[in-house]
């Protein structure tokens, strides 16, 4: 049933450097690369960066950590393989892209199903069971989560025109970054194109596609501003990252080190989940004044339609994620 295998590729984790070797008193260095979609100026990667910071200086220089943004290595749909079969150490991805082995993974892709920050805030924190429940499916695959990045409440944008109804997307080619996404665009008769992050600026400038789904924060770290024309901030899924070690490795390291990785994942989930929300905000007051795309507020009763054209997904979603599908749907509709 696991797409993915649980597959521990020996010595990935641990190099000796030359000196190392030639001399009793220099330290081990053990080095973990991690690969993530984002830029580094990207918030996202700023606190990836301030994860290797930390590790850096506790494990005084013990524990090295590698970043490589922006794909140079995996797409962000590669990284679930990837990690857990031991190619890589580490890795960011949407939650999403962890939908093939775990169809439930797709929850955070339900329109409108998290309608506050505080909704998905306290869906991710540590022990809610949306989280625990998730996190326990992504060790099943071998990977283990260190921490989970919000990329805030997603937005809709559009080339020559402002999505703001259901029926825009009829007949459209729609970027997406998840199989919920594309079930959304399936229900307004729209054509789903999965594009990674790294994917769409050419996509849009190209007019290969014409409206798009991100996360605010890609539309200025990506420049999106300058191949679309049109911002609604539909805030329709909640764009949940997650960071994650290959599981064997993890079980192979000194106590030590775990606690040091873990302290530290603990800190920066801590801090971002606290700044997103302004974080989203300043984005978009950014856009409005230093650049010609246009922002649109969804009014009550556009929203009201786009949540009534949606409720076919809820249906998809349970069909494909069964009972814990189900079970997890059930707890985040408790958070209205």
């Amino acid at each position: 049933m696991r797409a993915i295998p649980t597959i521990l590729v020996g010595a990935i984790a641990l190099t000796v450097s030359a000196a190392g070797l030639a001399s009793k008193t220099a330290a081990a260095e053990r080095v973990l690369r991690l690969t993530l979609q984002l830029p580094i100026t990207n918030v996202l990667g700023q606190n990836v960066s301030a994860f290797k910071e930390i590790v850096e200086r506790e494990s005084g220089g013990g524990i090295k950590i590698e970043l490589y943004p922006s794909a140079k290595l995996y797409k962000d749909n590669e990284v679930p393989e990837a990690v857990a079969s031991g190619a890589i150490e580490m890795g960011v991805a949407s939650v999403t892209r962890f939908a093939s082995p775990i169809p439930a993974a797709n929850l955070f892709g339900l329109p409108f199903l998290f309608r506050t920050y505080e909704d998905v805030a306290q869906a991710t924190s540590p022990g809610h069971p949306i989280r625990d429940g998730l996190d326990r499916e992504l060790r099943s695959i071998g990977v283990r989560p260190l921490w989970w990045q919000p990329f805030g409440l997603t937005v809709m944008l559009g080339r020559t025109k402002a999505p703001l109804r259901p029926a825009d997307l009829q007949g459209r080619k729609v970027r997406v970054f998840g199989e919920t996404m594309g079930a959304f665009v399936n229900a307004m008769g729209g054509e789903p194109v999965p594009l990674s992050g790294s994917q769409q600026r050419d996509a849009y400038k190209e007019g290969a596609v014409d409206f798009g789904m991100t996360g605010v924060t890609s539309v200025e770290s990506r420049k999106l501003h300058e191949v679309m024309g049109y911002l609604v901030n539909t805030k329709h899924t909640a764009a949940e990252f997650v960071v994650v070690i290959n599981d064997a490795l993890w079980r192979s390291l000194p106590r030590t080190d775990r606690a040091i990785l873990s302290e530290a994942a603990v800190r920066v989930e801590k801090d971002l989940r606290q700044s997103y929300r302004r974080t989203h905000q300043r984005t978009l007051e950014w856009i409005s004044a230093n650049t010609s795309m246009k922002v649109h507020e969804l009014n009550a009763e556009q929203r009201a339609a786009w949540r009534e054209a949606s409720k076919p997904v809820y249906d998809w979603y349970v069909r494909r994620a069964g009972g814990i599908g189900e079970s997890l749907l059930a707890e985040a509709q408790k958070l209205h």
